[in-house]
């Protein structure tokens, strides 16, 4: 059996960003690793993710989540194969995930991890499509927007990690027609014709609200909002009546250093009796079965199809989260370790 290894380098947050964060912001250390207590794992990550929440988590703000320490490592979503183990039902060579990311070797409290399958899906697949980007699409499009067989549906952000998956689902479960926003003609051209949105438009060549009305003339019954912003102004004038808003993620804000007047249009959701709802993947946990069963079912189909940006070796780590960040990923965004 080979040595255990006895450091790793991992990522620590140095300084609170102001705007966009910088590389004076973080630093790559190496520190030795903890000896393992009853009930931990020890975990050599394979990949680990990088998501636009965890740019929040950089601020020393109240929210859902903690906010990163300084000195500390971040941390993130991380899959990984088990090197040793003081906890009951998990034995070495196990393939897990759970949220000590950011690292290449993590001490994991086995309460905090669950086991994966890689002869069900590459192991990097738990991380976006079968993790919980997948889960924040399957759960804010089927529960908190409530879509219906018939709705149209418009994605803004639609090319990234979940709103490729929320446009797939809208249209394997029957959308009368999926429109999405992206930044790129190329993604653009990715969404029409790969993952089979009706229509999509590049953001960047004209205002959001003139190319959503193009796209959707008869308007839209559910909005699915990752950006904020003039898309979510654009998504309250193109909404029919009782139209619904699944409220994921706000990228267009996060690292804004000053208020941003959109929505200037809110009345719109007390007029049109709008439901515009919150959503945390966290809140719907107990769904995972049920949602890996489906999706799984659909990438074996090739009904879903899904694309990842793997960014090699861990000192490009804070590197892809930048990238992330800009929109240079297709799909989920993951860095992966040797």
């Amino acid at each position: 059996m080979s040595a255990l290894p006895a450091t790793s380098r991992e990522w620590h947050l140095v300084a609170r960003p102001q705007g966009w964060p910088t590389a004076e912001d973080v630093a790559l250390r190496e520190v030795p690793v903890a000896e393992l207590e009853e009930g931990q794992i020890l975990v050599r990550n394979r990949y680990f993710s990088v998501d636009p929440y965890m740019r929040g988590r950089m601020n020393d703000v109240k929210s859902y989540l903690p906010p990163f320490q300084i000195d500390r490592p971040m941390d993130g979503g991380a899959a990984g194969e088990v090197i040793a183990s003081r906890a009951e039902g998990y034995t070495v060579g196990d393939h897990v995930v759970h949220n000590f990311g950011w690292r290449e070797i993590a001490v994991v409290p086995a309460a905090q991890a669950y086991h994966v399958d890689p002869a069900l899906a590459p192991l990097s697949a738990y991380l976006g499509v079968l993790g919980m980007t997948g889960l924040t699409a399957y759960v804010g499009l089927f529960d908190t927007a409530a879509f219906r067989e018939g709705d149209t549906v418009f994605v803004s952000g639609a090319a990234g990690a979940v709103g490729s998956q929320v446009g797939q689902l809208a249209r394997i479960k029957g959308a009368k027609r999926v429109i999405g926003s992206a930044g790129s003609d190329e993604k653009v051209k990715l969404l029409t014709e790969e993952y089979g949105f009706d229509a999509a438009f590049n953001y960047k060549r004209g205002p959001v609200g003139e190319q959503l009305a193009a796209a959707a003339p008869e308007g839209i019954d559910v909005y699915f909002d990752n950006v904020g912003g003039d898309h979510l102004e654009a998504a309250l004038d193109a909404l029919t009546v009782h139209g619904r808003i699944a409220l994921c993620g706000m990228i267009s804000l996060y690292n804004s250093t000053e208020p941003t007047p959109a929505p200037r249009n809110l009345a719109l959701a007390v007029i049109k009796r709008l439901r515009m709802e919150g959503l945390l993947v966290t809140d719907h946990l107990a769904e995972r079965s049920r949602f890996v069963r489906d999706v799984a079912g659909w990438l074996a189909s090739g009904e879903l199809k899904h694309h990842e940006t793997i960014v090699e070796g861990i000192e490009h780590g804070f590197g892809a989260f930048t990238g992330m960040m800009r929109g240079e990923n297709t799909g989920k965004m993951i860095v992966a370790l040797s």
